[in-house]
């Protein structure tokens, strides 16, 4: 008969508003364990049956305020240290086993720091069994009676269940029983005494309203998260002896007989849930077959003695407990061989490895490996609990990091709402494990924040109820049916009264010899008739054993044949088996690689962007220089034409003043021939002459290189402009005629930025005392521009100078300078009062307060 297969269900879809939208926060517990010293100091307090209080022990540091800090942390139910494993196992894990049996998942771990007590927790002590145990027991009580033959259910490496019928399951028992080495566990042998004591449950516990119409089967497994990779710990591994024996120490195993075990790869099945692929799976019929198989992998366990804890776990522990529940059929006698009608519910119960410091365990090498690894799924999983949290409080859609660790990715089913999940957070009170105290609450705190979805009860099947026992007292023997032996007796005829009262009576004893004789003859037909029977059923027996044997030799050459193909099977499974780990690990390299060029990839993108950046920068700052350089350019440009305009205006200027100088002296010349000679005036003498006229100092040759000038204006040219006039408050009024006047000007006292924003010529007003003794007048004159910071500037051009001289020992006036030398070595005088004024406000040419002298004024700022 093909087998039927059962496949772990999916979570059906359900309208929103269904049980589905129910949630349930994460059951967090604490246990606190006694300490092992009646005088160490203890830095945890319990509070209530839901509060504990964490204070500073003495030697910390205190917090800024200067006293001690106390906090409190509330879970849903606190476990002081009298607390006994029943009254643990009551509240924590038999809603737990209850929701199994019934076909819903759970999760329970335990977590905490290092010698915190989880796996005493988990396992128990001898006379004082754990969690693990009691869960046995009360699923054993519940399904006892209830449970389907060996056999029946057979587990497959796609995460699903196989149905036998019984034939089928009788025949491969008979076949397991003819091995030399069973795996599977007997019932019949002994308990071995070194865990006895643990699995004696003095309370007896039971699940309610167990379904009467099903058969169970119980399946364990057992692995172990080691160094981030996943290792069955129930697995046989075959003795090669080509391959040395060494541990993970790097020294040779006691035992040449034991090989380390291949780590696991998870996979997903059809319906998104995650299993550990090839990991062994027992069926076991009894709580004492069930901790014999726990107790085999616990010897494979991982252990360390460390600083802290003589007996370390260095790695997780997961122990699975699968319940398979399939109805009966109509009849009440054989299982209902529809898979779709078969629920598959898991249990996990997780002992975690503790946290750890490594500067408290010393550990070195190996053990500081472990340690790290330990420390990075613990990080991990608090991680994923954080963001969880932040999904569900901020309504976001972060991606939750299972992947990062094979602890984490392995539970992610029951944090996605496929079944409940509870964790007990023991902790040591010692006052030296408070900081590592503190952040297991502040990880329990977290996690209980955190809703998982409740999950939806599933119906069985359809048929009537009762079933069960119906049917077997329908079976039952008929009370009052005949036994043989009476209707034989029956079947004789009856004898005649056997009593004589006469001496001389002679027919009794004929009649009962007669009778007798009758009986005789009746039993000895009968006897004939039984052997004549007796023969032919003979015959018929023997030519159904004939049957029975050619049809034995039929089946076991169909056998023989059946055994050929599931050889030839198992070898082309076993092939495709190494082929896919073949593929597996080239994927697994391909992966890495592919992630590796990824890197790459990202790290050259963001090169790429970076120098695009650079780039558009530089871009930027060459479009801003460019336009800086234009307007210097175009300012330059603006100034050297302005001073180009100026040095023309002043040169021909002094043209024009030499023409006059030459055509008065012509003038002159030209009287003094054309007039009657008279008495020659009298001339002074060159000596006089010399010692009252100052000679003047010819202009200074160009600089080269020297910023341009400007041409001078006339007063003339500019009376269509606004002046500002600077007059400092200082100055000494003069009484001389002339005085200097510009219409339209501005006059002020100091320079500000909003006279100079109103006009565009500068004039100030400058006094000083010559070297003579008299006040000497400069008007320094300029063009006022805006400047590209907002403000003004002035730019000076050229100078006037107002100079008031003494007419004793002088027969003429002149002015304070001196005409430029003539080209022809000859003085220039001056004989009228327009002349010597017509010259005498002109700037010089190479002026030191020329066009390079400039006069800011800054804007003012304005108040915020």
């Amino acid at each position: 008969m093909k087998p039927a297969r059962a496949k772990t269900p999916r979570k059906p879809l359900v309208k929103k508003g269904s049980q589905t939208n129910l949630k349930d926060p994460v059951g967090v517990y604490c246990r606190v364990r006694p300490l092992s010293f009646p005088d160490q100091e203890c830095c945890i307090e319990v509070i209530s049956n839901t509060t504990v209080q964490l204070h500073t022990p003495e030697g910390y540091r205190l917090n800024r305020n200067g006293d001690y800090k106390e906090t409190q942390y509330s879970f849903k139910q606190v476990f002081g240290t009298h607390t006994t494993q029943k009254e643990l196992f009551d509240v924590v894990a038999s809603p737990l086993v209850d929701d199994l049996i019934h076909g819903k998942n759970g999760l329970l771990f335990t977590y905490g720091v290092t010698g915190s007590g989880k796996t005493h927790t988990m396992t128990g002590s001898p006379g004082e069994g754990g969690l693990l145990p009691r869960s046995l027991d009360m699923i054993f009580n519940s399904i006892g009676s209830f449970q389907a033959k060996r056999y029946v259910f057979k587990s497959n490496d796609r995460n699903s269940m196989d149905i036998q019928c019984e034939v089928d399951a009788l025949l491969e028992r008979q076949k397991r029983e003819a091995m030399p080495n069973p795996k599977t566990p007997s019932s019949k042998r002994q308990v071995d005494p070194e865990f006895a004591d643990m699995i004696t449950v003095r309370e007896f516990c039971k699940a309610e309203e167990v379904d009467e119409d099903s058969v169970y089967g119980v399946f364990v497994s057992y692995i172990e998260i080691y160094n981030n990779y996943i290792y069955d710990l129930l697995e046989e591994v075959p003795f090669d002896p080509t391959k040395p024996k060494w541990n993970t120490f790097g020294t040779p195993l006691r035992n040449p007989d034991i090989v380390l075990p291949q780590s696991k790869m998870l996979r997903e099945d059809k319906n998104h849930n995650m299993y550990v692929a090839g990991c062994t799976e027992v069926e076991v019929k009894s709580t004492e077959e069930a901790f014999e198989v726990f107790w085999r992998g616990q010897k494979k366990r991982r252990i360390a003695n460390t600083h802290l804890n003589r007996e370390s776990s260095r790695s997780h522990s997961v122990f699975n407990i699968k319940l398979v529940q399939a109805p009966l059929d109509a009849d009440g006698d054989n299982v209902l061989q529809e898979k779709e009608q078969i629920i598959i519910s898991q249990l996990s119960l997780v002992d975690l490895a503790g946290s750890e410091r490594t500067n408290r365990t010393k550990a070195e090498g190996n053990r500081l490996r472990e340690a790290g690894n330990i420390n990075q799924s613990l990080m991990t999983l608090r991680t994923c609990m954080e963001v969880l949290r932040e999904n569900q409080m901020y309504g976001t859609n972060k991606m939750v990091p299972y992947r990062d660790s094979k602890l984490t990715h392995l539970f992610k089913n029951y944090f996605d709402g496929e079944g409940k999940v509870r964790m007990i957070v023991c902790v040591n009170p010692k006052a030296e494990d408070y900081e590592e105290s503190l952040q297991v609450m502040r990880f329990a705190e977290v996690t209980q924040e955190v809703e998982v979805a409740r999950p939806v009860d599933k119906a069985i099947c359809g048929l009537t109820p009762g079933r069960r026992f119906r049917n077997q007292a329908r079976g039952g023997p008929i009370a009052d049916e005949p036994s043989v032996p009476g209707v034989v007796l029956q079947s004789f005829p009856p004898l005649p009264s056997c009593e004589i009262l006469d001496i001389s009576d002679e027919q009794t004893l004929p009649r009962l010899i007669e009778a007798l004789e009758k009986r005789h003859r009746l039993r000895q037909m009968m006897i004939d008739e039984f052997h004549k029977q007796a023969n032919t059923f003979k015959a018929m027996l023997q030519e159904c054993d004939s049957a029975v044997l050619n049809k034995e030799n039929y089946i076991q050459g169909k056998l023989n044949e059946k055994e050929k193909v599931i050889s030839g099977q198992k070898l082309e499974i076993e092939r495709l088996e190494k082929k896919n780990k073949t593929l597996e690990y080239k994927i697994e390299i391909l992966e890495k690689t592919t992630t590796i060029y990824e890197e790459d990839k990202r790290n050259l993108q963001q090169e790429l962007e970076t120098q695009n950046q650079k780039l558009q920068r530089q871009f930027s700052d060459k479009r801003r220089l460019e336009a800086r350089l234009q307007g210097m350019v175009t300012e330059t440009t603006m100034k050297w034409q302005k001073e180009c305009e100026r040095r023309v205006a002043a040169t021909q200027l002094e043209m024009q003043n030499k023409l006059w100088v030459k055509d008065e002296k012509l003038k002159q010349l030209k009287a003094i021939v054309t007039e009657p000679k008279t008495e020659k005036p009298e001339r002074p003498s060159r000596e006089r002459d010399r010692e009252k006229v100052i000679p003047r100092s010819a202009s200074p040759p160009p600089v080269p290189n020297a910023p341009p000038i400007r041409p001078r204006h006339r007063r003339s040219r500019s009376a269509g402009d606004r002046w500002v006039d600077h007059k400092p408050a200082s100055n000494v009024h003069t009484e001389t005629v002339m005085q200097p006047h510009v219409p339209h000007a501005i006059t002020v006292a100091v320079a500000n930025e909003k006279a100079l924003a109103k006009c565009e010529k500068y004039m100030l007003t400058h006094q000083e005392l010559a070297s003579d003794g008299e006040i000497e007048t400069k008007l320094i004159k300029g063009d006022v521009f805006k400047t590209r910071g907002g403000g003004q500037a002035v730019q000076f051009t050229d100078i006037e100078t107002l100079k008031q001289e003494s007419t004793s020992g002088s027969r003429k006036r002149r002015s304070s300078t001196v005409a430029p030398a003539q080209p022809d070595g000859t003085e220039s005088e001056w004989t009228d009062v327009e002349t010597r004024c017509s010259v005498a406000v002109e700037m010089r040419a190479g002026s030191q307060l020329g066009p390079g002298y400039q006069h800011h004024a800054q804007p003012k700022r304005k108040k915020p």
